[in-house]
């Protein structure tokens, strides 16, 4: 970490998409999702309005292959990891940017809108039987920024 600058992020949102997986050629899982988070406050009439903000969430590895195999669009989640913002040039040379947050810490805090599980989910979480998580992947990933397919 670099002296006087942190680089944190902390959410807790709704997945918005199922996770769309890849696989590097080193071998190493990438999980791509969209997570929703919700801010209300009233506007000037003193009327509650709610606004959504998407996030861009990848994750590398064991936390890759976690999203992949527990995580479903609806589902509350916990994240922590860091901001990321990449840039590429379309072929009509027109620059594009993307902010993403990237995961090194990972928990499913419940079933899709806090209904019971889906049909599809093989973790009914419970008492007896609590929510996964995935903490704290080595900080070398294994994945170079000439790795990603994007």
């Amino acid at each position: 970490m670099s002296k006087g600058t942190v680089n944190k992020v902390i959410i807790v949102g709704r997945m918005g998409k199922d996770p769309e997986m890849q696989l590097l050629p080193t071998g190493t899982s990438i999980a791509k999702f969209s997570v929703a988070t919700n801010h209300s406050q009233k506007d000037s009439s003193g009327n509650w309005v709610e606004q959504t903000e998407w996030h861009n969430v990848v994750c590398f590895g064991k936390q890759a292959d976690f999203a992949g195999d527990y995580l479903k669009k609806g589902q509350l989640v916990y994240l922590e990891g860091r901001i990321q913002t990449r840039s590429w040039d379309d072929q009509e040379g027109k620059k594009h940017y993307r902010t993403e947050i990237i995961i090194n810490n990972l928990t499913s805090l419940g079933s899709k809108q806090e209904g019971p599980a889906p049909a599809d989910s093989d973790h009914e979480e419970t008492a007896e039987n609590p929510p996964r998580q995935v903490k704290d992947a080595p900080a070398d990933n294994g994945a170079t920024s000439d790795d990603l397919p994007f």
